[in-house]
């Protein structure tokens, strides 16, 4: 089944970790669920266990907002610390170079939404 195919399937359901296009693990032990995947967007979950990180890395292209659900996130965008908290959010520009870290002791859970799609754009630094 194609990806527009599934993304109209699941229109009109509540979409959830349950109820959604595709799960995948990444990073250290981190998670993610996704609910919209077109080339124009993309609109994921993610959870990252205390102690975790992603690499530094920039999209030439999509620009991301992460909206905090739960947790402390501590980013790092173009060597600039930003902390944020619960319902907190961030916009990061394509080729702006970040990366996300939860030094907490708690899960971190947030939102990220990727305009247009990150697949096949991103470069680590």
């Amino acid at each position: 089944m194609s990806k527009d195919n599934q993304n109209t399937l699941l229109q009109g359901l509540g979409l959830s970790k349950s109820n959604c296009l595709n799960q995948y693990t990444w990073g250290d032990d981190c998670y993610g669920w996704t609910f919209v995947d077109t080339p124009e967007l993309s609109v994921k979950q993610e959870l990252m266990p205390p102690d975790t990180s992603e690499k530094l890395h920039y999209h030439e292209h999509a620009n991301q907002f992460f909206f905090i659900l739960k947790g402390t996130a501590k980013f790092m965008i173009e060597g600039v610390e930003q902390v944020l908290k619960t319902s907190e959010g961030i916009e990061i520009k394509a080729g702006q170079k970040h990366k996300i870290s939860n030094t907490d002791s708690a899960d971190l859970e947030f939102i990220l939404y990727s305009q247009p799609s990150t697949n096949n754009d991103r470069i680590n630094s």
